[in-house]
């Protein structure tokens, strides 16, 4: 039962992380249908950010991850409006495949000025875990546990409270009807990719201070299974894409420890193929008809 519940916590961590990154790609898809294949490589700039603002520059740890964060923000906006934005009206394979070819060029960009080998993540959390009655609770579990949750709960409640939210939710429904109500639908567009980055790039410093290594490549692994997690929620809900964390990370971890770690990505994709046969709009997704 111990190893049962540590793995179940061991999977909870992790999927907290899937999670947070799931909300950035949920968020950019329900506002403009847009898979963005980059946003995992958002994770990869920002540890980066944080590597050279510790390293380099001599700033302190929080201020360095502050300054990861608000260039995440910046990138993300300026990305959308130099690569999706001219690509709003072609068909969404142009939109997919642009998304994929930055993915590639911010690898290769790495690799250039970082080279491909991985360098150590300069934070570290030594606080002592609790022991709650022979199990032991680890300060880093608890910490991107309660912050995944917690940026949730205040994500869902701009969203269905704030003006801005409730435009963005205008904008998701019917964006013709929205320009006509007045509302700037670019604004709010780049609002959206600003989120999924400054989000992208906390769960960057949570996925390093679990993972301490930075590669050109981070964000590649993380990113595909967050994506994976918002499609098993429910792409384009910001519960789904938590529930599909969840579920994701808890599955991963009990398939390495009862199964086989070589086979656990290989269930995860099972799991997802089994749950889209019979709701192929994920978990928490309603049918929806497009007209041809």
């Amino acid at each position: 039962m111990t190893l049962f519940l540590s793995q179940l916590l061991n999977g909870i961590h992790v999927g907290s992380i899937y999670a947070l990154i799931a909300l950035g790609y949920t968020m950019v898809y329900g506002i403009v249908q847009l898979i963005n294949f980059a946003h995992g490589d958002i994770l990869m700039l920002s540890a980066y950010l944080v590597v050279v603002g510790i390293t380099k520059l001599g700033l302190s740890p929080a201020l360095s991850v502050l300054l990861s964060i608000v260039v995440a923000v910046v990138f993300g906006v300026i990305l959308e409006r130099v690569a999706y934005r001219p690509l709003r009206s072609s068909p969404r394979i142009s939109s997919l495949i642009t998304a994929i070819g930055v993915s590639m060029l911010m690898q290769n960009v790495a690799q250039l000025i970082f080279s491909p080998n991985p360098i150590p993540y300069p934070i570290t959390l030594s606080v002592p875990a609790l022991n709650l009655g022979g199990l032991y609770l680890s300060f880093t579990t608890l910490l991107t546990v309660v912050l995944s949750v917690g940026l949730m709960f205040l994500l869902q409640i701009f969203v269905s409270s704030t003006k801005a939210g409730k435009a963005m939710r205008a904008v998701s429904e019917d964006t013709g009807t929205a320009l006509l109500m007045g509302i700037h639908v670019n604004r709010i567009i780049s609002l959206t990719f600003a989120i999924g980055s400054g989000l992208a790039a906390i769960g960057s410093l949570l996925y390093c201070i679990a993972y301490p290594s930075v590669a050109p490549t981070l964000g590649s692994l993380p990113g595909i299974k967050a994506f994976i997690a918002a499609v098993l929620g429910g792409i384009g809900l910001i519960p789904g894409a938590m529930l599909g964390g969840f579920i994701l990370g808890i599955a991963e971890s009990l398939a390495k420890a009862y199964i086989s770690s070589r086979m656990s990505d290989a269930i995860v994709y099972g799991i997802l193929i089994i749950v889209l046969l019979f709701k192929p709009a994920g978990l928490l997704g309603t049918k929806t008809r497009e007209k041809v």
